[in-house]
């Protein structure tokens, strides 16, 4: 029995997280990487994507055209360079696994847009195990935010110092999730300086630390009177967030046009 590979083209290919998707998906038999696209100026464009990635050459050059067969497409480009990806997806029908971060609502807008048009994975992590931490995260706020003296809820994360956007788009999808299970008024406040007075019962708290070469990191601290739970997610290294989307891009295969999350992926409810 024979089975056809999947035919990804994967958008920001010369980028940090790009070159491991595409080194990830040069190992993978289920994957034939067709396309590693970047834009127009990169000076990489023409050498082979697997080179580029620090991999054994893979036969497919860095290029700006999109190609015509393709299955799937994984972008892990720019908030200005998503715009086109999408279009060129929606034009040619192709599903989408979108982990680029830092939209703009404009841009969420015309995510949710073209999710009625074709098949979509959107998520600020792709990391499975981040995602399972939300679940975590989730559960503890349904459960003790009616605690007697109340729940103080604090959320810290680091990353690289090369991060453009704070705080990450993750630990503000961590602040969304838990602030849903705690009241409609929950405020959403980042960071504290000078004479801030005493802490509201309904705040979450944002702190964004920018160190070193962190990949990333991000701590729920889930404080009580007389007790605290802290949920702490790290990642090693990128290629986590790289194998979270290919995962996504192999469950996209055959799936209807509609907006998806990593909790669908992992077969979790939303």
């Amino acid at each position: 029995m024979t089975t056809t590979s999947i035919k990804l083209a994967v958008h920001g290919a010369a980028g940090r997280m790009g070159r491991r998707v595409v080194a990830l998906a040069s190992e993978d038999t289920e994957f034939q990487i067709v396309a590693a696209i970047d834009h127009a100026g990169n000076p990489l464009l023409g050498q082979d994507a697997g080179a580029v990635a620090g991999f054994a050459p893979i036969g497919v050059s860095l290029a700006s055209d999109w190609p015509e067969e393709v299955d799937v497409v994984i972008d892990f480009s720019l908030p200005e360079a998503l715009n086109h990806c999408i279009e060129t997806c929606v034009e040619a029908s192709t599903p989408l696994v979108v982990a680029t971060t830092g939209l703009s609502d404009e841009q969420k807008t015309k995510l949710q847009a073209a999710a009625t048009l074709i098949p979509i994975v959107w998520a600020p992590s792709m990391s499975l195990a981040v995602n399972l931490t939300m679940k975590l995260a989730e559960q503890v706020a349904d459960t003790l935010g009616d605690v007697q003296g109340g729940l103080d809820v604090e959320i810290i994360e680091r990353h690289h110092r090369f991060k453009a956007d704070a705080p990450s788009g993750t630990a503000l999808k961590f602040g969304e999730l838990i602030g849903k299970k705690l009241s409609d008024e929950t405020l959403h406040v980042h960071g504290r300086e000078g004479h801030t007075g005493e802490r509201t019962r309904n705040e979450i708290g944002y702190h964004a630390v920018r160190v070193g070469d962190n990949p990333g990191e991000h701590t729920i601290v889930f404080g009580m009177l007389g007790e605290k739970i802290e949920l702490n997610v790290a990642a090693s290294n990128r290629d986590c967030y790289a194998a979270g989307a290919l995962a996504a891009a192999k469950w996209l295969q055959g799936r209807p046009k509609g907006l998806y999350n990593m909790f669908d992926v992992l077969g979790l409810e939303s």
